[in-house]
């Protein structure tokens, strides 16, 4: 079976927010004052995360990614990806975390079926990667990095939002990295959502000056929404998504959950449908009304993002 929208795009992607705290408060992403706590009956139990994962396998979702807030803030996570793990053999398991509870949760979510992680890294300069997290200390961050790797999670990407006057300085160093480290370097740019809305108008910088130095010194290929090179003599790679410059929505494949429950048939779409209370069935159903309710394009270069919720509310 296979979830298909309006516009005949084959829908195989879940991204299934566990929580909307972080243990950081990017700058693009969280007010420095963090966000209040959800009560427990606001969030997800794991029993109603690994129902609706369990419900979009059946529907022909194949890839499902744990996101946040952060995931590895979230008690029972490692519950909840065994769980995941057990529907079935060709589910793909992936999480996003910002690395810097990963030196001790790497082995464990190995372990737990993880097949791959994203990690957020936006600087590799401890004062730069200071006031972007604002709270966050780099050498935890690699340290995360580096037990991932140590784990045997081999297809590590870590995603870098780029951020003019900020990070951009950083750019070729960063590159670099890619060396002799056999990471995919995704460099992503900033979107005017929640709270990179205040930072947008100074801070957007377009991926168009890095592409054109990849397309003099590499070849080209395609990662889902990444366009990929990888330079010569380089054990990774550097992959760049550009929603704004170049958005990707004709060939979007993913439909997102909150952590309190809300199917967003798009990241930008006010649209929400509640799946708290639904199971079976309904709950399938509830998942189709999502997939057919999905829009063609988001409306960032005509008017800007029309939901009210921030990143760390939705799910990076």
């Amino acid at each position: 079976m296979s979830l298909t929208d309006q516009y005949g795009r084959t829908i195989k992607y879940l991204r299934l927010s566990v929580t909307d705290l972080c243990n950081l408060r990017c700058i693009y992403c969280m007010p420095q004052t963090g966000v209040c706590k959800k009560s427990h009956g606001e969030i997800l139990s794991i029993e109603e995360l690994t129902e609706i994962a369990q419900a979009a396998y059946e529907l022909g979702i194949r890839k499902i990614r744990l996101t946040g807030g952060e995931p590895l803030v979230r008690k029972g996570v490692l519950t909840l990806c065994r769980n995941i793990r057990a529907i079935a053999d060709d589910v793909e398991l992936s999480l996003t975390t910002n690395g810097v509870l990963l030196s001790e949760a790497a082995k464990s979510l190995k372990e737990a079926g993880v097949d791959r992680l994203n990690i957020s890294l936006d600087s590799f300069d401890e004062k730069t990667y200071g006031a972007i997290t604002r709270v966050g200390s780099l050498s935890d961050a690699l340290e995360g990095i580096k037990a991932a790797r140590a784990a045997g999670f081999d297809n590590i990407k870590i995603n870098t939002v780029l951020l003019q006057g900020i990070n951009d300085g950083e750019i070729f160093d960063m590159i670099q990295f890619t060396k002799d480290n056999a990471v995919q370097l995704r460099f992503i740019e900033l979107m005017p959502l929640g709270e990179a809305k205040t930072l947008y108008r100074a801070s957007f910088k377009p991926i168009a000056g890095i592409e054109r130095y990849l397309r003099e010194n590499a070849r080209m290929t395609v990662d889902g929404v990444a366009r990929v090179y990888r330079l010569p003599g380089h054990k990774g790679s550097i992959g760049l998504i550009s929603p704004i410059s170049h958005d990707f929505c004709p060939t979007c494949d993913k439909i997102r959950v909150t952590c309190d429950g809300k199917l967003k048939p798009c990241l930008h779409s006010d649209r929400e449908i509640d799946l708290r209370g639904l199971h079976g069935e309904a709950l399938k159903a509830a998942l189709v009304q999502g997939v057919c309710g999905k829009p063609m394009h988001h409306h960032l270069n005509s008017g800007g993002t029309d939901t009210n919720r921030f990143m760390n509310e939705i799910g990076g």
